[in-house]
């Protein structure tokens, strides 16, 4: 059995862009800083990214106050979701399948600036779809 890489030429043009961040800027600087680089070198290299667009929720049918706020939606189909921490959790992953299962995008990108010496980087796909 073959399995086909979703968004294959997508995810690398943004783990692309990610790399690229942290070639320039390295570990260790606040998740802030790397959301404004990544926003940034999204723009350079012309990859369509929405920053902080609220996402609904609902329960039982019924539309909630609260908003969850992923970093980026790139290419109006991919969740991104980056940290500046010096190791990936459950929490952090599970993050970003709730945001899959709020949008029902197909595609979530989880990215690490604070890793040592590296970009630490996961793929999720929704399930559901």
């Amino acid at each position: 059995m073959t399995t086909e890489i979703i968004y294959k030429k997508e995810s690398y043009q943004i783990m692309g862009a990610a790399f690229e961040v942290y070639k320039e800027k390295g570990c260790g600087f606040l998740e802030v800083v790397y959301q404004e680089c990544l926003a940034m070198e999204f723009e350079d290299q012309s990859i369509p990214a929405v920053e902080k667009s609220p996402l609904v929720l609902h329960y039982k049918g019924r539309e909630l106050k609260q908003r969850y706020e992923p970093n980026f939606i790139c290419l109006e189909k991919i969740i991104v979701e980056i940290k500046a921490i010096s190791t990936l959790t459950d929490q952090h992953r599970a993050q970003v399948i709730n945001y899959l299962k709020a949008t029902g995008k197909v595609l979530g990108i989880l990215i690490n600036f604070g890793h040592y010496p590296k970009v630490q980087y996961e793929r999720f796909v929704n399930q559901a779809h």
